[in-house]
């Protein structure tokens, strides 16, 4: 099973403890790519949709393609009741969209799993002129508010994380600022502040949807997250994480 495939497996968990993005994100989102009734919109992997519904609300055309059977029929029953609501579950790299063409095509840290040439090739070929092509991820740093939780989950990794694969990207360096190389213009990246604060159970359990973090086989599974469980309860049962919200913005001319 490839990385990107593994998510599939749990569609609750990653439903529940996935980080969210910040209203102000989409409020620049929504502005910048003219999101609304009348316009066409795709997202690229929603998984259970962390960055869907205020697509959804504007009322615009919205479809998504989704690889997980599980989690593309989580989407279904959390916002099939919206009747702007379309997905398809396929492989984006492989999928024929025919004719449709689009006014947004968007990414919540789904993007980086296909390899360059199709991420920016194909989504340059989809949109319409002048569409947006806009992916967004979170930074998470939770050493500046504790340095010594920090140190202590280190030495938690350094004893016990043992990945049975090692994660690579599976098609080599990715990045969003080559997006510049495949046609599109007007590359820029905006930031937005955002903060989360985590039990111990609820961090071991945001741990354990990381791809590479769900592939590490017994004994050293158990003694990972115990590890990690056990540094943040001696920490107060808390842990914090100061967000960056990334959203980069392109254009189709």
């Amino acid at each position: 099973m490839e990385y990107r495939e593994i998510f599939d497996t749990i569609p609750e968990q990653f439903d529940r403890y996935r980080p969210r993005y910040c209203p102000e994100l989409f409020d620049c989102l929504i502005r910048e790519a003219r999101v609304g009734p009348g316009r066409t919109v795709l997202e690229l992997g929603p998984g259970t949709g962390q960055a869907t519904e205020p697509i959804l609300r504007t009322g615009c055309d919205y479809h998504a393609i989704e690889l997980g059977e599980h989690l593309a029929e989580k989407m279904r029953s959390k916002f099939g009741h919206y009747p702007n609501f379309h997905i398809v579950r396929d492989d984006f790299i492989t999928h024929d969209f025919g004719d449709m063409r689009f006014d947004l095509i968007y990414s919540a840290a789904t993007i980086q799993w296909i390899p360059e040439e199709t991420a920016f090739g194909k989504t340059y070929a989809l949109l319409r002129p002048g569409g947006t092509l806009a992916m967004m991820l979170t930074n998470g740093d939770y050493r500046a508010p504790n340095e010594a939780l920090y140190q202590k989950i280190q030495e938690v990794y350094s004893a016990w994380f043992r990945p049975e694969t090692e994660y690579r990207h599976m098609h080599g360096s990715f990045s969003y600022e080559h997006a510049a190389d495949y046609g599109f213009t007007a590359l820029e990246r905006r930031e937005f502040p955002g903060r989360r604060v985590l039990t111990a159970d609820q961090y071991v359990a945001l741990c354990g949807t990381h791809s590479d973090h769900m592939v590490i086989p017994e004994p050293y599974r158990t003694r990972f997250f115990d590890g990690l469980r056990q540094a943040v309860l001696e920490a107060g049962d808390r842990i914090v994480f100061e967000d960056t919200h990334i959203l980069y913005l392109a254009r189709k001319e």
